[in-house]
């Protein structure tokens, strides 16, 4: 059986809103109404612009599939921020496409400051970047002198400088559980329910800042556990970034490859994902027949019942892609005095997945 990725139909009056989901999805997909000829065009000029400049593609697991698959044709990189980082440090393009959100982009620039760094567009940004803007959480930072301050990759180029550490989802355990036995003291930005999550599991003394993804904390622990009643030999996967509740649901709790990497050793045939839709492609890639169901999101923030979707990432697409080298409003630019500052917790992140 081939690998699928369904919709959450946890009841009958979901499916009579199909109709209003359907229109969501298609108005975030960039992509939903070109035609098969549209997309081809748009890949084989773009194919052609990225040997043109001797730039490479680097895309997150979260962008459109179509973007995620030109990224791999083309030779450059799909993954997490973390291996992003090191995809574009050590590949020899002269200039570096990041497709994903700014943030993203800026840590290519700061590991890579000789290179030049373009992104689809620089409107596209994170609900944890917006929510942590650098002046406030400086001055959180002078009223906690004595604890050591880690900061999520999902932070703004002038956050992380101010910050001692940089972790990903990926590392945020071994970090935060390595300071803890160091005896330090942790002020933890800006994801407040990942940071619950690592202070739950490490046992460290966090002190913690008021942020949320918007797409994580959707996530409803009511309508996972309607789900896993109808598909009861599903495995949960759930990203820290979920609320405490959706989390202890979850058989396997992970940062996006982690998830990927559960997909694939896990016995399951099934799985409710609790993360944004993107990572399916790389789960039906790797894992052809398994079966992927979305995890439901509900509240009044949500406009369906499983959109799973980050709209800025979905703000990458190949229109913009295409004219990516002709613009002159999507070029990341760091201070070079504040890249300085914030190459420092980027290299300690850098150094201690290594060690």
């Amino acid at each position: 059986m081939s690998s699928k990725v369904i919709e959450a139909d946890v009841d009958e009056s979901f499916a009579a809103d199909r109709q209003v989901v359907i229109e969501h999805l298609a108005g975030i997909n960039p992509h939903a109404q070109l035609s098969e000829q549209e997309k081809s065009d748009y890949k084989a000029r773009i194919k052609a612009l990225l040997q043109q400049h001797n730039a490479v593609l680097v895309a997150h697991y979260y962008t459109d599939p179509i973007i995620q698959e030109l990224a791999e044709e083309t030779g450059g990189c799909v993954a997490d921020s973390l291996e992003m980082a090191r995809f574009g440090k050590e590949h020899p393009a002269d200039t570096l496409i990041v497709a994903g959100v700014k943030f993203m982009g800026e840590t290519a620039k700061i590991l890579t400051p000789h290179k030049r760094v373009l992104m689809p567009t620089l409107e596209a940004t994170c609900s944890l970047d917006i929510g942590c803007p650098a002046d406030e959480f400086s001055e959180f930072c002078d009223q906690h002198p004595d604890r050591t301050v880690v900061v999520y990759a999902n932070t703004s180029a002038a956050v992380k400088a101010r910050a001692d550490w940089v972790v990903t989802s990926s590392i945020a355990l071994d970090v935060v559980e390595h300071l803890d036995k160091c005896g330090e003291k942790i002020l933890w930005a800006p994801d407040k329910h990942l940071g619950a999550y690592v202070q739950k599991q490490t046992g460290a003394d966090v002190l913690l800042w008021d942020g949320a993804c918007i797409v994580h904390e959707e996530f409803k622990a009511r309508g996972i556990e309607d789900l896993k009643a109808l598909y009861p030999g599903a495995a949960v996967l759930v990203h820290p970034e979920s609320p405490q509740a959706v989390v202890e649901l979850a058989d396997v709790v992970g940062s996006t490859s982690q998830l990927i990497q559960a997909a694939e050793t896990l016995p399951n045939r099934e799985f409710i994902v609790a993360t944004d839709q993107g990572i399916f492609f790389k789960m039906q890639q790797r894992c052809p027949d398994k079966v992927f169901h979305v995890a439901p999101t509900a509240g009044s923030g949500a406009s369906c019942r499983s959109c799973a979707n980050c709209p800025w990432m979905a703000m990458n697409a190949l229109d913009n892609l295409a004219d990516v080298f002709e613009r002159t409003d999507n070029e990341i630019f760091v201070d070079e005095a504040l890249a300085e500052q914030a190459m420092r917790p980027l290299r300690r992140m850098l150094e201690f997945k290594k060690s």
